[in-house]
């Protein structure tokens, strides 16, 4: 959230169920930034409550297709029967698409940058900026092999001195063994990462969906010994707030 702007979402998951009901009956004219089409990311559009009121506004911002196919396009052909029993044209609410690659755009006054990374599919990074504070959000980030530790320039250039990177941290070495062509990456791997860009704070992210609070904790810790005092690392939590700036 920044102040006095609308509401800027990183994807759609069953999460944005959650922050739709916060919302309540005010009016809702917001921008989501979706880093690929997984069903984990989008499966919340459709359970999206600000869609139920007439008037509200969702748009959509997601990676272009392989075969170039439109994301709405992509979209409407799971929003329907028999997948759903309503089609997106049925909902009181309005959404509206855009394809993205490579691109810079203003949402108002934030300034977002999208850059392909290496996952499953196409798949976006993203990179925000409004008055002198930055996010950069890598949900879903494959690392090149075990114990490889390198990244794309699209990569590095979201992640370059930002205030807060949200990134993937789902396994640890030893899962990623048995996992390396999974799409994500070690908690070493985005520890690593964000050193090496400058970020100034890390937010582990995509928990895997096995792991408790006592293995996330664990992981937390270990991140914390790797990092020391170059970065401050948290483990990414449903209700987490995290100001940034003055």
């Amino acid at each position: 959230m920044v102040p006095g702007h609308e509401p800027i979402l990183f994807d759609l998951g069953t999460g944005a169920r959650y922050f739709g009901l916060q919302c309540g009956d005010e009016p809702f004219n917001g921008s989501c930034l979706v880093s690929h089409l997984h069903w984990d990311h989008v499966q919340g559009l459709p359970f999206f409550p600000p869609l139920l009121r007439p008037g509200n506004h969702v748009t959509i911002y997601a990676p272009i297709q392989e075969d170039g196919t439109p994301i709405e396009k992509v979209m409407r052909a799971s929003l329907g029967p028999p997948m759903f029993p309503v089609e997106l044209d049925d909902f009181p609410g309005r959404v509206t698409f855009h394809d993205k690659g490579d691109d810079t755009f203003m949402l108002g006054d934030v300034q977002v940058t999208s850059r392909l990374i290496p996952h499953l599919g196409n798949t976006l990074g993203f990179r925000l900026d409004v008055d002198g504070v930055s996010v950069a959000y890598l949900s879903d980030h494959q690392q090149p092999g075990i114990d490889v530790y390198e990244a794309t320039d699209n990569a590095r250039e979201l992640c370059d001195g930002v205030d807060l990177l949200i990134h993937d941290a789902q396994f640890d070495r030893a899962e990623f063994a048995r996992k390396a062509n999974w799409g994500h990456c070690t908690t070493e791997y985005a520890v690593w990462l964000a050193t090496t860009s400058g970020a100034k704070r890390l937010a582990l992210f995509h928990h895997d969906p096995s792991h408790g609070d006592d293995r996330i904790d664990e992981q937390l810790a270990a991140a914390r010994a790797q990092a020391g005092s170059r970065v401050d690392v948290v483990a990414a939590s449903e209700g987490l707030t995290i100001h940034l700036g003055p």
